[in-house]
Formats: structure tokens, sequence, C-alpha cells
């Protein structure tokens, strides 16, 4: 599992030129799930997540996490993570996860992380042609990978 952790100031999230999803000051999270991954490391990325401390505190220091600054989460599926680029020009998606199988996960995974941040996580739909507007606050980018 990868995980594109980008701080923002505000987001959103449209399908079929609606907004679907919408945050304000908080994460938004691209997933990619491999064809490896399973649901039993679920709990500690979440865990992760949730304390990330890559909010400033009242000195500009980075050490408030998601809840320390009652953040909003959106969570964006993203197979592109997995995008294999060795051999060719086109990208070749054999590691990412079989749709099936990586719709359970990623479902798994908003349910265990929102047992951790407080306020309701937003997220895109799974497997749509979504437009996502963000704006970066730092820009501060965390990539996790399990």
């Amino acid at each position: 599992m990868k995980l594109v952790i980008q701080r923002v100031i505000e987001s959103n999230l449209t399908i079929d030129k609606k907004i679907y999803s919408s945050i304000g000051y908080g994460m938004v999270i691209f997933i990619g799930i491999s064809a490896n991954d399973n649901e039993s490391f679920l709990n500690k990325i979440a865990s992760k997540v949730s304390k990330l401390r890559i909010f400033n505190d009242e000195f500009g220091k980075m050490n408030k996490d998601i809840n320390g600054i009652n953040g909003e989460i959106l969570l964006v599926s993203q197979f592109t993570l997995y995008a294999d680029t060795k051999k060719g020009n086109r990208p070749s998606f054999i590691k990412a996860a079989k749709p099936e199988n990586a719709i359970k996960i990623y479902n798994s995974f908003i349910k265990e992380l929102q047992t951790y941040i407080k306020t309701k996580i937003k997220t895109g739909k799974f497997g749509a042609d979504m437009k996502i507007n963000l704006i970066n606050d730092g820009p501060v980018t965390i990539i996790l990978e399990n």
C-alpha cells in the first residue's frame, strides 16, 4: 500500500462536473493498493496517519496531528501509484490490486481510519473519473509505504 498525503488549505473533488466531496484545512490522501496487500496492516497505517504531526503549532513547528487541528481528510483511491515505467513509455499497472480486491481494502481502510479521526472522512468514488482541486499548504507531501 502506498499513501501520498498532502497538507491542504482546502480541496474539492468533482465527478461529472458536480462537486462530490470537499474539505477545508486538512489532508488529501491518495491511496494505492497493490496486488500483495491485505487487511492485516490497516490498523497500523491508520494509526500512523492519524498521528502524523504535519500541522504547525503556534510557533510554526510541525507539531500537531490531524485531530489536534480538527482537520478534515479527503481519501482518494489511485491505482496509478503502482505504475511501472521500467519498460517502454506507457505505464503498466500489473502491480496494482484487481478492482474487486482493492475496493474491499479501500473500504476497510476508510472504516479503520475513521476510528482514529474526529471528523468524518470524505472520499472519492472508487473507480470513477475524478477531478481534484486542492490548495497545498507548504507544500507538505508525505509518502507512506507498507
